[in-house]
């Protein structure tokens, strides 16, 4: 079976301060790439699996509803849940179970103003 979501934008208006953000909460160091004047920090990719971008450029605001992108926390995401208010954002719903077969979630507000969720096993 192959996954229904290969690919995912996270719209922004400071790219500096988004990628700086989600490079502490998730521990990654997100580069950022000028394609054409649409900036985007890509968030790692293992193999040929899903991913995704913060992107910045005419057209694209963040936004306070719709899709919510579920970003992989690894094993635990408390961890990461630990870092969105030191870095700038907000927690909406604390670590919470969905079951035992699809894990924890917790939702948070980007600096930008985006709701995002965390997802892990545990």
């Amino acid at each position: 079976m192959r996954n229904i979501a290969v690919w995912f934008e996270i719209p922004v208006k400071d790219m500096e301060r988004a990628r700086l953000f989600y490079g502490n909460v998730l521990g990654y160091d997100l580069p950022v790439q000028d394609l054409g004047g649409v900036l985007m920090a890509f968030f790692p990719m293992a193999g040929h699996g899903n991913s995704g971008a913060l992107v910045q450029s005419d057209g694209y605001e963040p936004c306070q509803r719709g899709t919510v992108v579920y970003l992989n926390a690894g094993e635990d995401l408390a961890e990461s849940l630990e870092r969105v208010e030191p870095a700038g954002g907000r927690i909406v719903v604390p670590k919470t179970k969905i079951t035992d077969e699809y894990g924890h979630f917790a939702l948070f507000r980007d600096p930008e103003g985006n709701l995002v969720g965390l997802h892990s096993a545990k």
